[in-house]
């Protein structure tokens, strides 16, 4: 097996392992809050210690890819997700799991990052697309697996053996990731600046400023609108996976139809793998990330209306094959815009800022779900991604660049 073969094999099964340990967490939330004898609302925030970590992880992982390259992401970030979660094993309270996972959540985002980069050097700029929706495809079936897992050791012997499966998961990860090749660090200016144009050391105010002038003057607007979409489809995703087992259990739903209902949604995101990449990389960016916010919009107006599984499961289909539209075509557009001195720093501040979503929709929702009901929380969420699928149609530029078809020879 060639080095790139082999690099794209290791890099897609252990998205497919960690995505298998994550989502075996969600069903068991309302099992979580049964054991620690708080509200479903307040057990969802395992899902904003996770989020918040990433938050602090993303920053830390670009700075550490550029300079020293992915090998260290790729195959530290496992090892310390497997120590923070056993503590879901042994903890008697409920705060422990939430700073293991908190610790859990900054790892894992290095490890996404160190893994993107090293695929992108793997591939040409022409099979990004297909390369990032590969990466969000088979991340979604595996947490589709684990939901489905997840839900039915939940009811069969309780949430504790979901840690215990995770934390091999992600050993496993560790040991696969040694055979990943390294994408090594670079220091070297952007071909757009000089080595005099870079920003002095300073406040992250100063040095996020430097990176932002990296970037083309005429793409900036779009990298910004890159950002904003980014936040508000992990709003959607983290408030989807976070408040719908709680609004599921509200009415009257199990762990495993719980499960069930992830599941479903990967099943869409699974078909939409290779349409998806042929979208981003032949067709156009904007084609899939326009869709991928307007139609969970859609969906979470719809949400609060339905009582049953059947409904619901509907729905997640649909959200299925949106956040099939989404995978990777904002990361995909992203890398199209920041210049390479600078990609992995670029990508974390657009994740950076992202992660506010991720712990906002949680979080807000968590509260919305203890004092108002579970389903008002969909309610307020779905302007800000009709919002992010305007800004993304009329604000940003099409990234795509295609490449002129050869001239007919001439007859003879």
């Amino acid at each position: 097996m060639g080095r790139i073969a082999r690099g794209l094999t290791m890099l897609y099964l252990t998205t497919i392992l960690m995505g298998v340990g994550h989502g075996m967490l969600f069903p068991v939330i309302p099992l979580i809050a049964g054991e620690f004898a708080v509200e479903g609302g307040i057990a969802a925030q395992t899902v904003t210690a996770f989020a918040a970590g990433r938050l602090v992880g993303q920053p830390l992982g670009g700075v550490l890819i550029d300079r020293f390259g992915t090998r260290l992401t790729v195959t530290f970030g496992p090892v310390v997700i497997a120590l923070a979660v056993f503590a879901g094993v042994v903890t008697p309270w409920l705060w422990p799991l939430l700073v293991a996972l908190f610790i859990a959540g900054a790892a894992d985002s290095g490890w996404m990052l160190g893994r993107e980069v090293a695929g992108v050097d793997l591939v040409k700029p022409e099979q990004r697309g297909r390369l990032m929706s590969g990466f969000m495809g088979f991340n979604s079936v595996g947490m589709g697996i684990g939901a489905l897992t997840g839900g039915f050791l939940g009811d069969e012997i309780g949430f504790r053996p979901v840690f215990v499966i995770y934390t091999g998961l992600a050993v496993s990860v560790f040991l696969l990731g040694l055979f990943i090749p390294n994408t090594q660090g670079s220091s070297a200016p952007s071909p757009r600046r000089s080595a005099s144009d870079d920003p002095p050391p300073g406040n992250w105010y100063v040095r996020l400023k430097g990176l932002f002038l990296q970037i083309d003057p005429a793409l900036r607007t779009t990298y910004l609108t890159l950002v904003f979409a980014t936040m508000a489809m992990m709003l959607y995703r983290m408030a989807y996976q976070g408040i719908l087992p709680v609004y599921a259990d509200d009415i009257g739903m199990s762990s495993r139809e719980i499960g069930v209902l992830f599941s479903v949604m990967t099943v869409g995101s699974l078909v939409m793998i290779l349409p998806a990449g042929f979208v981003v990389d032949k067709v156009g960016r904007k084609w899939a990330t326009v869709p991928s916010t307007a139609i969970p919009g859609i969906a979470f107006l719809l949400i609060p209306m339905t009582g049953g599984f059947a409904p619901l499961a509907a729905i997640a289909v649909l959200m299925g094959f949106s956040n099939g539209l989404s995978l990777g075509s904002v990361a995909t557009s992203t890398y199209d815009v920041v210049p390479d001195a600078a990609r992995a720093r670029l990508q974390a501040a657009r994740r950076t800022f992202a992660e506010v979503g991720a712990i906002g929709g949680p979080l807000l929702g968590g509260v919305l779900a203890v004092t108002y009901g579970a389903g008002l929380a969909f309610f307020v969420y779905a302007p800000v991604l009709l919002l992010a699928a305007a800004l993304l149609l009329f604000g940003a530029r099409e990234t795509l660049v295609k490449r002129p078809r050869p001239a007919a020879a001439p007859a003879a």
